[in-house]
């Protein structure tokens, strides 16, 4: 694991006790390693929250997000564009923008998108999820992390997450 300086540390610290606002490109920028979307990273542990994580993420038409579990987390996304199939413990449901969903941890979850690109605005509580986009992910312009699938579920063991 990496060493966290205490500049950043006192940092997050002071940004959870006096709040923030960001702007719409404002966060921690990182490309997902599967279908090369962008997440945003607004809120969560490295900001000083470890009771809430939120955050944007750009999921490439066709490309979708594998069914998986969240242990310790409850999850909720709005989607802010596009549309598809969500799965909720093995129960298909049509989306489109502006749909809420829950997710209570342990239900297994997954979307497809074969038409329409999507970006999804999501929340998990506690924290977690953000630790698992930076293991994963890249920030734009480094190459995308390669790693075999049994790598990418040993990284979302440690975040309480695992894919069927």
């Amino acid at each position: 694991m990496s060493q966290v300086l205490p500049q950043v540390v006192l940092a997050a610290e002071t940004a959870a006790q006096e709040g923030y606002v960001l702007g719409t490109d404002d966060g921690e920028h990182l490309i997902h390693f599967r279908d090369q979307g962008n997440i945003f990273i607004k809120v969560g542990a490295a900001t000083g929250s470890d009771n809430l994580a939120l955050g944007t993420q750009q999921v490439m038409a066709g490309s979708g997000i594998p069914i998986h579990r969240h242990l310790q987390m409850d999850e909720a996304f709005y989607v802010l564009e596009g549309g598809g199939t969500f799965t909720l413990n093995d129960v298909p449901h049509p989306f489109e923008k502006g749909a809420t969903i829950f997710i209570p941890r342990k239900s297994w979850h997954g979307f497809t998108n074969p038409d329409h690109e999507l970006l999804l605005l999501w929340i998990v509580t506690p924290a977690g999820l953000d630790g698992f986009f930076r293991e994963v992910c890249s920030p734009p312009g480094v190459p995308p992390k390669e790693m075999t699938g049994e790598q990418i579920n040993e990284i979302a063991r440690k975040y309480a997450t695992e894919f069927r």
